[in-house]
């Protein structure tokens, strides 16, 4: 189980431990009726204290994920809600699972290049680029625009979710996201951290995305490496 940190685009520490919790019932890797460990060997195997744990397993409670049994321990309860704010976040580490990270490595307010998809109204958008882990396995690089219409953000108060941050500093809920997966090569910006080299060919992921208008408000491009991350889509 990999530790939380806390950085200037952190998720709080708590939230971190039950999206962490989050996708490993969505992976699989945690199941209905499991018992987990005691609280204070799950907080020291997560280096945060007990009150940082319990308030993630209360959030948990909250969504129907986990049951507190006076006595006995904390219960895992799959039927809850497991929506969360990498819920549309589909890549997954080879044996599923994973807690999303990512480090910001240029952001810039410019001119939509021509080779873009369609989205959104205006001429300009805010273009970011960062560097993706799971847990503390790097394994995509990743090229974000955002519509200047939409509003604009700071790398200030970037959270690593991007939607979650689009909904605190914006006001906006991305509510639908159309992903094109395929291979291509990787860019010539990605940094000396990502081990595939520009050039090679990696898993593609194209995503346009809406808030509440009619066209998109974002459009998305990720690469990722197959040898440490897989792309997963589950139906319900």
């Amino acid at each position: 189980m990999t530790s939380p940190r806390q950085t200037p685009h952190a998720l709080p520490i708590y939230v971190q431990i039950a999206e962490l919790l989050t996708r490993d019932i969505v992976a699989g890797r945690l199941i209905d009726g499991e018992r987990l460990p005691p609280e204070r060997d799950m907080a020291a195997e997560l280096g945060v204290s007990v009150g940082t744990l319990r308030k993630a397993l209360r959030d948990m409670g909250d969504k129907g994920l986990v049951e507190s049994v006076q006595g006995s321990g904390n219960y895992i309860r799959a039927g809850g809600d497991t929506g969360t704010v990498y819920a549309m976040f589909r890549l997954e580490l080879l044996e599923g699972g994973g807690l999303p990270r990512a480090r910001v490595l240029s952001m810039d307010l410019m001119d939509k290049p021509v080779d873009l998809p369609a989205f959104g109204t205006a001429r300009q958008a805010t273009r970011i680029r960062r560097l993706r882990s799971l847990n503390d396995t790097i394994m995509a690089v990743e090229e974000i625009w955002l519509d200047a219409d939409a509003g604009l953000v700071s790398e200030a108060t970037m959270s690593e979710s991007l939607y979650a941050t689009y909904r605190k500093e914006l006001g906006l809920w991305i509510r639908l996201a159309e992903d094109r997966v395929s291979l291509g090569p990787v860019p010539d910006w990605a940094p000396d951290a990502y081990a595939p080299r520009p050039g090679d060919t990696v898993g593609y992921i194209e995503r346009l995305s809406w808030a509440d208008a009619a066209a998109p408000i974002e459009f998305s491009r990720t690469w990722y490496d197959p040898a440490r991350a897989v792309y997963v889509q589950r139906m319900k």
